[in-house]
């Protein structure tokens, strides 16, 4: 069983930006995350198996809806708080930052934000205890990058709905209580329906034989003919706008999450350069090798202060989709280049399960896809730069 030996990289002193508070939700979950994910796994990956017996766990810490208000059972917390549980869960894995992340973000947040009354305090509460687990249900088999274009839809019949259709690459989905599902009414109109486990005709089946996030969950929601009651509807929101404000709020997760995979990467590789000797000298100290690590701390800085700052802007209800666009496609992107240059320093090492940067570089293949792929993030910047649309 593995042990942590992580030691946080802070080389601009980003700390001093954080408030007493956020220190110590980070240190406790940080504990967490030493104690009872870093020794497990490596193991839950090799065996392709998420680590469920956590889920209540992530509830008592505080992981799932920390911003969502007290009142509905979570933290009532301001988002860096959010950005740095997220960072620390995926410095143990990006499965535990996944599973976390879908629960808070894409199935707590529109239940809070898009739900009645009534569905808040059904839902909300048994979701941020980890007594209940949640997907969400927006890509296709034919529609990723472009929800807009999905098929599955519902029929209004008086008392319930009619759901039919398919959604896939669904993180939490075979083990989900309820699922957030977005389809078209009648009218073509994109709404959301909330899903229970048990309806007839919901199935879901899980897609194994993966080659990243192989301890988290990922399957397909298949709908026949599902009576979903008229309360499972959201009432005040049709379109696109639904959705995508989940995920916004899932990026900018995203985008503080992916740099605790950085930085233990990092770590990893700057420990073992210092220990590891060739030519009677540590490999630390050959020019090749400090210009990997001096670039990875320089991307590691620049993607703590883009994260914090969109926190402040969140914080204060300014930051824009396009802004959290950008830090989820740059900090991802580094994230990924600093596993790739960590596995080198680490040479043929660095692709055994006794260091975990090749446990990370497979799960940011995955992340550097989801939530919006990394050429969409692009085309994002690119619109709000230039006022010119390339998607069509």
């Amino acid at each position: 069983m593995a042990t942590s030996q992580y030691n946080h990289p802070d080389y601009f002193c980003v700390d001093d930006l954080l408030s007493d508070e956020h220190k110590l939700i980070r240190s406790s979950v940080r504990e967490w995350v030493n104690r009872r994910v870093i020794p497990i796994i490596d193991e839950a990956c090799h065996k392709h198996e998420f680590p469920s017996h956590l889920v209540k766990e992530l509830g008592e810490i505080g992981a799932f809806g920390p911003y969502i208000p007290k009142k509905y059972g979570g933290g009532g917390l301001d988002h860096i708080s959010y950005g740095l549980i997220m960072q620390e869960l995926e410095r143990g894995d990006s499965a535990l930052r996944s599973a976390a992340s879908v629960q808070s973000s894409l199935v707590m947040y529109p239940i809070y934000k898009f739900g009645t009354e009534e569905q808040k305090l059904k839902y909300l509460p048994a979701l941020a205890r980890g007594e209940m687990i949640g997907a969400f249900g927006l890509t296709e088999p034919d529609y990723g990058s472009d929800p807009g274009g999905m098929k599955t839809k519902f029929e209004d019949k008086g008392d319930h709905y009619l759901l039919n259709g398919a959604k896939m690459w669904i993180t939490n989905a075979t083990n989900a209580d309820i699922v957030i599902v977005w389809a078209k009414d009648e009218n073509g109109l994109i709404r959301g329906l909330i899903v229970e486990k048990g309806m007839h005709g919901f199935t879901a089946p899980e897609t194994l034989n993966k080659w990243s996030l192989r301890a988290s969950i990922t399957g397909e929601l298949v709908f026949d003919n599902v009576k979903v009651p008229e309360e499972n509807i959201f009432p005040n929101i049709t379109g696109l706008k639904g959705p995508i404000m989940c995920l916004n709020s899932a990026r900018y997760g995203i985008a503080w999450g992916v740099i605790g995979a950085a930085c233990d990467c990092y770590d990893t590789a700057l420990r073992y350069s210092l220990e590891r000797k060739q030519f009677n000298k540590p490999i630390a100290g050959f020019q090749l090798t400090q210009k990997k690590l001096a670039e990875m701390i320089t991307e590691i800085t620049k993607a703590q202060l883009l994260a914090w700052r969109l926190g402040t802007l969140r914080y204060d209800d300014k930051a824009t989709p396009a802004q959290i666009s950008m830090a989820k496609r740059n900090n991802v992107e580094i994230a990924l280049k600093i596993a790739r240059d960590s596995r080198q320093i680490l040479g043929a090492m660095g692709i055994t399960g006794d260091f975990p940067i090749m446990r990370h570089m497979m799960n940011l293949e995955s992340v550097i896809t989801y939530e919006g792929t990394h050429d969409i993030h692009l085309l994002i910047t690119g619109h709000d730069i230039t006022g010119e649309n390339a998607f069509k």
